[in-house]
């Protein structure tokens, strides 16, 4: 009698994703409505581009695919999700106040998937929803990767706890098909291991032209180098190095393996160094960054840990910009990113990205007429609000510190 074969095991990693779609939806809404919609119209298009392409090692296998919506309201989009080979779960409102089954199914389906038969390696969420951090730390429990899908603002603890995370920028401009880089590589894994392998470490590339650059701008600088500003040389040089920084998957950890003298601390903000000429000791004062509440609101809500100075000149890029093309919006950030590195005040264009989704989330449209002060005042509104979100609490002097601090002086009161 012959011995049954066990069926061969395809290529590709083997993923299952969870769509919360109400929250996805309303998010892309306050973002990009033309995004919006063709989340909803087209969820073929997005998946495909998050499964890779091809059929390596490198790509993707969604073997479950689950979407999970409020009948009452977005019902019209059910068959373009069905027919795109999601499975649509109906969560109707519970409450008075709208609160929907979506968490709990969503959770349950993904508990039995975890603990099924199916031998899944990645975990999609598409949601930013705080209230699946605990989901998110039974997946890492279990050896899983998990990315997590954001179309707004993402916890800081939520953040932490997934593997990757495709922010909303980066979603918008799939859905927008302005990617010019393979999805895989924003939120890149590794194949499954045979069991009792050794995990590999990820060996860095090094692209040399940006090294170059960076190892001759900083020998040539008159002290330490803020992190932003020296990112932003490399990437002039090599612009590939935006996808995954050559494998290091974040700015710090590539320019901090560089070497040849080369040194970096991620401490008040980021900065680089020669070594030979130059110390940690030599880092500006923690009060000459920025201290106290500042510090605290960057800490607890994740707002970019800027300046004021960096703030304000953000707000006056970014009108300069708009009064140009106001329409353009998929390259407004690398712009403001720019020009502030021109202006002296260097941002990253992830910071420049979080000021940008906070505007949509307080409606503020981003028109031809908007000015550095009106910018500044939305952008300080919220602020105030993610504070109130996470339950922070200040005097009436800390809370005048905040609104100077986050408008970049434009807000005094």
């Amino acid at each position: 009698m012959k011995e049954a074969r066990s069926p061969s095991r395809r290529p590709g990693i083997r993923a299952a994703m969870f769509v919360d779609f109400d929250n996805v939806y309303t998010g892309l809404q306050a973002l990009d409505p033309a995004a919006a919609k063709r989340f909803a119209e087209d969820p073929k298009h997005w998946a495909d581009a998050l499964s890779g392409a091809g059929s390596g090692e490198s790509s993707r296998r969604f073997l479950i695919r689950n979407c999970y919506l409020n009948p009452v309201v977005y019902s019209k989009y059910r068959t373009y999700w069905t027919r795109a080979g999601f499975r649509v779960i109906d969560c109707p409102s519970l409450t008075q106040r709208g609160k929907s089954s979506t968490d709990i199914n969503l959770v349950l389906d993904a508990m039995d998937t975890l603990s099924g038969s199916g031998g899944i390696d990645e975990f999609f969420i598409a949601s930013a929803d705080a209230d699946f951090t605990s989901l998110i730390q039974r997946f890492r429990a279990a050896d899983k990767m998990t990315t997590v899908i954001a179309a707004g603002a993402v916890a800081f603890a939520y953040r932490e706890m997934a593997d990757n995370v495709v922010e909303s920028h980066d979603f918008v401009a799939i859905l927008n098909g302005t990617t010019v880089e393979p999805i895989h590589a924003v939120a890149s894994v590794q194949p499954p291991r045979a069991e009792g392998a050794p995990k590999e470490k990820a060996r860095p590339k090094t692209a040399s032209a940006a090294v170059k650059e960076v190892c001759d701008f900083v020998r040539t600088a008159p002290g330490p180098v803020v992190g932003a500003m020296v990112a932003h040389r490399a990437l002039t040089v090599d612009p590939s190095l935006k996808t995954d920084w050559g494998g290091c998957g974040k700015f710090g950890t590539w320019v901090a393996q560089i070497g040849q003298g080369v040194e970096y601390s991620a401490s008040r903000g980021g900065w680089v160094w020669d070594a030979q000429r130059f110390s940690i000791e030599d880092l500006p004062n923690e009060a000459d960054v920025e201290s106290g509440i500042e510090e605290r609101v960057a800490r607890v809500t994740d707002v970019p840990a800027l300046s004021a100075a960096q703030f304000r000149q953000l707000f006056l890029a970014m009108a300069a910009r708009l009064r140009e093309q106001p329409a353009n919006r998929s390259e407004l950030a690398k712009l403001v990113r720019d020009d502030c590195v021109t202006a002296g005040q260097p941002v990253s264009r992830g910071a420049v990205n979080f000021v940008l989704q906070g505007l949509g989330y307080v409606d503020f449209q981003l028109t031809d007429t908007a000015t550095a002060e009106e910018l500044a005042a939305a952008w300080t509104d919220d602020v105030e609000e993610l504070c109130r979100v996470a339950l922070m609490e200040f005097d009436d002097a800390e809370r005048l510190a905040l609104r100077r601090w986050a408008s970049g002086g434009f807000v005094e009161a």
